[in-house]
């Protein structure tokens, strides 16, 4: 890869580890003479959130400023290049990416648009929320893709939180799709509500109504349907209303309107069902996408018809070899995408013969705050098919956490994150009250 430009387009669970491995092994930062190759992460956002974590933020149970990594220190600590700009367009010709204009909140042009070479691109650009086309989505939804739109969301929460306590009016919040990301906010909103009453909001988990919205039979499509019905009677538990079979046909600034008319009223609406890669991806000439704008790849990763372009996670389409489906959108598909590349990406650009990318099922873990937790145990191992629940669950779903910290920052430094989020943990309140 000497000489070469690496360009990695989205600082998300994969490209931000690529970026990181790679940088390590050939970045500016080795003391080493003669040619290398130069490494740039590309990110429209100027810091890293573990994307499995947003709901949480988004909630103000976790601590924004104390999760986040600054791609820029990052950068400078791994020895690759960062560059903030947002991808909107591919020549495959010339092998150039455009980037769109940097725009201040106020509309100012702070980086005018520009083009970037590259000798071999990386797509890990992930995906935002499919609205199906259903109208009012983008208008009174809020989507929690990004950790600005998580903090614009929790802005606003707090908001109608102080208005419902000094109104004494309820506090109505509506999430459609009930994945892993709806269900598991819906937790961490009664967890919020539990908590605020523990510093001095007296009533407001009694003014919390949260709805969640699923247009198919069971939440948690993708999880065994054990864990599915576990999760349905824990969140009904807690008060919130599960709605099953109920497709949402348009969306008003009251709240949703179902196929059947019925009206469910809100007043913060949150879309987080469906998955789609940017829209963009399906105008590049000459890549086969899918109807979702998904990069379709073959065994190597590489884009079909150009094996310069690689493309991993939400915004790529795998379908193994004697399977009839494309591998699952989610952050442990990434990651062994992620770990495949760094492994075998100079044999592939070499031209060198390497085996296909093989998917692993780890299982797959929801958690509902510090209310429960549930898991399954994947599909090959001593406990094959297994499960489980409670404090184990728990403290599995944290350390997928904890290894993904320890990926970026090294196992030492990782460690000493950890720590420092135990005794946060201690001394500082549980949940975001500036």
């Amino acid at each position: 890869m000497k000489d070469q430009r690496i360009v990695i387009v989205g600082g998300g669970v994969a490209g931000l580890e690529i970026a990181t491995a790679l940088g390590r092994r050939h970045g500016i930062r080795r003391r080493r003479r003669g040619p290398r190759p130069t490494i740039i992460l590309i990110d429209r956002d100027s810091a890293h959130i573990w994307k499995p974590m947003l709901h949480t933020l988004a909630a103000g149970t976790r601590d924004l400023a104390q999760q986040q990594l600054t791609y820029i220190a990052q950068a400078h600590d791994a020895g690759f290049h960062y560059q903030q700009g947002e991808l909107c367009g591919i020549d495959r010709g010339s092998r150039r990416i455009a980037l769109a204009p940097l725009l201040a909140p106020d509309g100012r042009e702070l980086v005018l648009a520009r083009t970037v070479s590259y000798d071999a691109l990386i797509l890990a650009v992930g995906s935002t929320a499919n609205d199906f086309g259903t109208p009012g989505v983008d208008e009174f939804c809020y989507l929690l893709d990004t950790r600005l739109a998580a903090e614009a969301f929790n802005q606003e929460l707090r908001i109608r939180m102080m208005q419902s306590l000094v109104r004494e009016e309820a506090l109505r919040i509506a999430i459609v799709g009930a994945g892993a990301t709806g269900v598991e906010l819906a937790a961490e909103l009664v967890q919020l509500a539990e908590a605020a009453v523990a510093y001095g909001a007296d009533g407001l988990d009694r003014q919390f109504r949260i709805t969640l919205i699923e247009s198919g039979p069971r939440i948690l499509a993708a999880f065994p349907e054990r864990i599915a019905q576990l999760a349905t009677q824990r969140l009904r538990s807690l008060g919130v209303d599960v709605r099953l079979d109920t497709r949402v046909a348009r969306v008003t600034a009251h709240g949703f309107v179902t196929a059947d008319g019925e009206s469910i009223a809100a007043d913060l609406r949150v879309w987080a069902a469906g998955v789609e890669a940017p829209a963009f991806l399906a105008e590049v000439d000459g890549l086969q996408t899918t109807r979702n704008h998904q990069v379709v790849v073959d065994g190597n990763l590489r884009a079909v018809g150009d094996p310069r372009i690689f493309a991993l996670g939400d915004c790529a389409s795998l379908t193994p070899a004697g399977e009839t489906q494309a591998l699952a959108p989610t952050a442990q598909v990434a990651h062994q995408q992620a770990r495949y590349l760094i492994r075998h990406l100079e044999d592939l650009l070499l031209g060198k013969p390497v085996a296909p990318y093989r998917y692993r099922d780890f299982g797959a873990l929801v958690s509902l705050g510090h209310f429960d937790a549930y898991g399954s145990l994947g599909k090959f191992g001593f406990f094959e098919g297994g499960f489980i629940k409670g404090r184990a669950a728990q403290l599995s779903h944290a350390m997928l956490y904890r290894s993904h910290q320890s990926r970026l920052y090294g196992f030492w430094r990782g460690g000493l994150i950890w720590l420092v989020d135990l005794i946060n943990r201690r001394v500082k309140p549980s949940i975001r009250l500036d």
